[in-house]
């Protein structure tokens, strides 16, 4: 795991804006200058941990700089029989792009994001995985190009601050995050997910190489029960090869304890797992049934409790490390877990992100299906009175606002994660800035799945997981992720998958390796008591902050930001309070100071 840099001109901030990659590759950095150009990159050694496989890396005429792991590297060796002079997985991506060129990238399993240079066709390829686990941010302006791991390091090249991207903004405030291509700064783009972009003679081409198959060839609970969990073994398995100690993080619910059992039952070995809780406002806290399951598999458990201070220690220093507004809170306890587990000289640790919304984890899917349910059922007459009536509802419930989408005939889900809904953005914004949706999938399983796979997971948790664990030189490898499960799991007939409870599928399985009372417990997210918290320590200033920022922006309708506030310390609007805070907080440090 790794950073890395890359212009196509000479620039006096590239060693700067290399030394900001460090933390994501403290454990050798380099430069190469080719011509005019420059390459740069930070190592994080896992694999392979010799000299010959630092980078950046050139081979007959092909230099590549490489953030990831390719765990099929070793099978792709002997399957493509390449003839490869060092260890390392990332001269297996040079021998393939010579074999193939571009049309490697569904050969390999992992998570990625690259720059290969061609230097003799002077052609820069670059590529993403498939669900956006590492970051690929770029700037081009026609002539010239910077690309990085860190959209820190592109300002720093860039010289000057760019302009607020408002679409992103819109983006953010409605799914935590900006969605595709947008950043918060104009001028400064994120490859998508499974995309990949090609330059050459000063133009710019971008394809996406991967797709989710929604086919259903599955039709029968056994069949899908004995892919499952023969895929998902081997999944747990591929993501143990490391030359360093692999950990488990164990937040004491299904998905973390099944692949902490996995990993155990595999090496048959005591294993170290790692929880976070909280040491007030215990409903929050997941730190006992975290001790159930290190228990039954016999781990070195590290449970870690904190307290408000902790979390308002780590609070500025978790906003540095995001680099752009993200609504997720629960990236300051992930900070102080992955500091923990980094300083114990732990390198890479399994988690289990992407089991909810394969399996339908969560508990809205259920929710949604029913006004799915009840869309099918209203005649053109009843939609009509509906529709006439509709206005006059009480409008700033979410259940207000998914009657009127039906009504509406819009989109009824549109992510787990919905901050701002359209009819609060149009209160909020005093100009909304617009962007396109994607059109939903005719099985609303397969949308659900989808969409959070796209946008909550995608783009959200990713995001969050990989700006944090890498401020804290820390791999995290999420064997639910593996293509091959994801493929699997959507290729079985939606009526299983539902069953008669959430994650139906996966518990059948897990009740095999975890405990029944780790199974039937009531699911909760990775969240934390944010909102109390940050109302016991900045009180009104939080919405000082807002409206001083609101004063030099004209963004937003002071009114109704007045209401959200009022709202959040009743435990209500919490989370857009808080995303209103966060963005206000960057662009006071970005932009007036």
């Amino acid at each position: 795991m790794c950073g890395i840099l890359g212009t196509n001109f000479l620039n006096s901030n590239f060693d700067k804006a290399l030394e900001n990659l460090n933390n994501r590759g403290p454990d050798f950095n380099k430069k190469v200058q080719l011509d005019n150009k420059l390459f740069g990159h930070t190592r994080l050694s896992i694999i392979d941990l010799d000299n010959e496989a630092n980078q950046p890396m050139v081979f007959d005429d092909i230099l590549i700089v490489f953030n990831g792991e390719i765990y099929n590297y070793k099978e792709l060796i002997k399957e493509e029989k390449l003839e490869v002079k060092t260890a390392s997985d990332t001269e297996v991506l040079i021998r393939l792009y010579q074999k193939y060129q571009e049309k490697f990238l569904n050969k390999i399993n992992g998570m990625f994001s690259f720059c290969i240079y061609d230097i003799k066709e002077d052609k820069y390829f670059c590529a993403r995985d498939r669900y956006g686990k590492k970051p690929f941010f770029y700037h081009f302006d026609g002539k010239n190009f910077i690309f990085s791991s860190s959209i820190k390091s592109i300002i720093q090249i860039l010289g000057t601050t760019p302009k607020l991207n408002k679409v992103a903004l819109s983006q953010y405030l409605q799914y935590f995050v900006p969605l595709g291509e947008n950043s918060f700064y104009q001028g400064i783009n994120a490859l998508e997910s499974s995309t990949y972009m090609i330059l050459k003679d000063n133009t710019l081409s971008q394809k996406k190489y991967y797709k989710i198959n929604t086919y259903k060839r599955i039709k029968t609970e056994d069949e899908a029960l004995s892919s499952i969990e023969e895929l998902l073994f081997k999944c747990v398995e591929s993501r143990l090869v490391s030359d360093v100690e692999v950990g488990s993080l164990l937040s004491g619910g299904i998905d973390s304890s099944l692949i902490s059992a996995l990993y155990s039952k595999i090496t048959n070995r005591k294993i170290n797992t790692f929880s976070i809780g909280y040491d007030e406002y215990k409903n929050y806290c997941e730190l006992d049934f975290a001790k159930i399951t290190a228990e039954h598999i016999n781990s070195n458990h590290h449970p870690i409790s904190i307290s408000k201070n902790d979390f308002i220690e780590y609070f500025e220093d978790t906003l540095l490390a995001l680099e752009q507004p993200h609504g997720d809170s629960a990236a300051i306890p992930l900070n102080i877990l992955t500091n923990k587990i980094h300083n114990m000289g732990i390198k890479t640790v399994l988690s289990g992100e992407g089991s909810d919304e394969l399996f339908l984890g969560y508990d809205n899917y259920a929710k949604f299906l029913k006004y799915y349910d009840f869309e099918k059922t209203l005649s053109e007459d009843q939609n009509g009175f509906l529709n006439s009536i509709i206005s006059a509802l009480q409008n700033n419930t979410k259940e207000s606002e998914y009657l009127r989408r039906i009504v509406k005939k819009q989109t009824l889900y549109n992510s787990f994660g919905e901050i701002f809904s359209d009819s609060q953005k149009k209160r909020l914004f005093n100009k909304v800035p617009t962007f396109k949706s994607e059109n939903p999938k005719k099985d609303p399983v397969d949308w659900m799945s989808y969409i959070d796979l796209k946008i909550w997971l995608g783009e959200a948790l990713l995001s969050k997981v990989d700006r944090i664990s890498m401020k804290n030189s820390l791999e995290v490898r999420t064997p639910f992720l593996d293509y091959k499960l994801v493929d699997l799991v959507f290729s079985i007939d939606s009526k299983i998958k539902v069953g008669d409870t959430n994650k139906y599928l996966l518990k059948k399985i897990a009740s095999k390796y975890i405990p029944e009372q780790i199974i039937n417990r009531t699911k909760k997210g990775f969240n934390s008591p944010f909102n109390e918290w940050i109302h016991e320590e900045y009180k009104d200033s939080i919405l000082d902050t807002i409206l001083f920022v609101n004063k030099e922006t004209s963004l937003f309708n002071e009114e109704y930001i007045k209401q959200i506030y009022n709202f959040s310390k009743n435990r209500k609007f919490k989370q857009h309070l808080w995303s209103l805070f966060i963005f206000s907080i960057w662009y006071k440090k970005n932009y007036i100071f």
